[in-house]
């Protein structure tokens, strides 16, 4: 059985402003965020396909300037799609989520559907489908930088099966998706059980022994200040570009896939790479993945989940030399990113970059090798975990979306 497809456009709310555009960027820049307030939602709170919504990581602007653009409101069940750049992007306000609601940036697209139509999450789950990520990914009507606007968007054709079928559909996805979701939160916390020890013995200098171990220069005895570039080697990817990569087509992380502490394996690409490139943008166990641009300095530790993986030129391959842990040198290139330590780093007004020859001369201090290894033995039975749960999320991911489109197509009735 196949369903009646029709154009988004015919699914949105026949309210004014239920297909909006962000506010025009001048009026919602960085000169008006604040610490607190309400929520905007730009491109980090959104995948493509892997989460539905990530709810932290915000800018807020103030009651009052929130209140000049009562259009971009977003609120639960509401769709919301980056409409430049990493166009493909799509999610969904949850109804548990942490805000009452958000204001979409000037580079965001927001849909209220008609929910006598359409359910919102059913809707959701087919938007954000490999398949559609695909399409909307061509529609791309800009230059250099891809964009989408709301004509786009109207046209894209979504499957309306009755609605009784479309909640059934979204049951069963979703059982995948919760999997997925609480893999996700017991990886996280994995991951902050072994940054508190590492804050604790690195940062605060509150490791075995320290009782006996004198401060000197800010730093316990024995403690040496080397730099990055000293203690790694650190490249960038290859330049995306079709009319001159030669080779075999080869998957490749973007920005787009690393995020904080693991990666989205969801929806790679390939690009093609020759035999003498493979060692120099290749991946191997215990590489440390870094943004170059987009959110600077997030980072994840590189396990071989995927054999044969390249890195694209947003992105920083950092590999310890032997006189270093990979660990520890996560640890410590994380936690200097998410306490802003990088940010003196930094080039660019409004698209922030970490630029290679900046990083490598960022200092850390590095203790003996002999501490290293030990905080390496306590946090490797974590990464193991952590490692074991991520395989979990692959293959349910896959699972789900070799299910996804014969629910869609009406193939296995619900």
């Amino acid at each position: 059985m196949s369903w009646q497809t029709v154009q988004l456009g015919d699914l949105i709310e026949p309210t004014k402003g239920a297909l909006v555009s962000g506010p025009f960027g001048s009026n919602i820049g960085s000169r008006f965020f604040v610490e607190d307030g309400v929520p905007v939602i730009r491109g980090n709170n959104l995948t493509k396909g892997s989460e539905r919504f990530i709810d932290s990581g915000f800018v807020f602007l103030t009651e009052q300037k929130a209140s000049e653009f009562p259009n971009c409101v977003a609120i639960a069940d509401d769709i919301v799609f980056t409409a430049a750049g990493s166009i493909g992007q799509v999610g969904i306000v949850p109804q548990t989520s942490n805000f009452e609601r958000y204001i979409i940036s000037n580079k965001q697209i927001r849909a209220r559907l008609d929910t006598s139509k359409i359910d919102p999450l059913f809707a959701y789950i087919w938007l954000s489908s490999p398949q559609m990520v695909r399409h909307i990914e061509s529609q791309n009507n800009g230059g250099a930088v891809p964009l989408l606007n709301l004509g786009l968007i109207r046209r894209l054709p979504v499957p309306v099966p009755p609605l009784s079928e479309q909640l059934r559909i979204a049951d069963i996805l979703s059982a995948y998706d919760d999997l997925i979701e609480n893999n996700r939160k017991r990886i996280a916390l994995l991951e902050e059980a072994a940054r508190m020890l590492f804050r604790e013995w690195f940062v605060h200098f509150r490791f075995p022994g320290h009782e006996h171990v004198p401060i000197i220069d800010a730093m316990p005895e024995g403690w040496e200040r080397r730099t990055v570039g000293e203690v790694a080697e650190v490249r960038l990817g290859k330049m995306l570009d079709a009319k001159k990569n030669r080779g075999e087509l080869r998957p490749y992380l973007a920005n787009v896939n690393v995020r904080w502490g693991g990666f989205d394996l969801v929806d790679l690409r390939e690009m093609r790479f020759e035999d003498n490139e493979l060692e120099k943008f290749g991946l191997s166990y215990g590489d440390i993945v870094m943004c170059e641009g987009g959110e600077p300095g997030r980072c994840a530790i590189w396990k071989a989940q995927l054999p044969g993986m390249m890195i694209q030129k947003a992105l920083h391959r950092i590999r310890p030399r032997a006189d270093l842990d990979y660990l520890f040198l996560y640890h410590r290139l994380s936690f200097m990113a998410k306490s802003g330590r990088l940010e003196g780093l930094f080039t660019g007004s409004t698209i922030k970059h970490l630029p290679r020859e900046k990083l490598v001369k960022a200092v850390i201090e590095v203790p003996p090798m002999r501490l290293m290894r030990e905080f390496a033995a306590r946090a490797a039975p974590l990464e193991a975990q952590a490692r074991t749960l991520e395989d979990a999320i692959l293959r349910a991911s896959q699972a789900r979306d070799l299910l996804l489109p014969r629910l869609m197509n009406g193939e296995i009735t619900v």
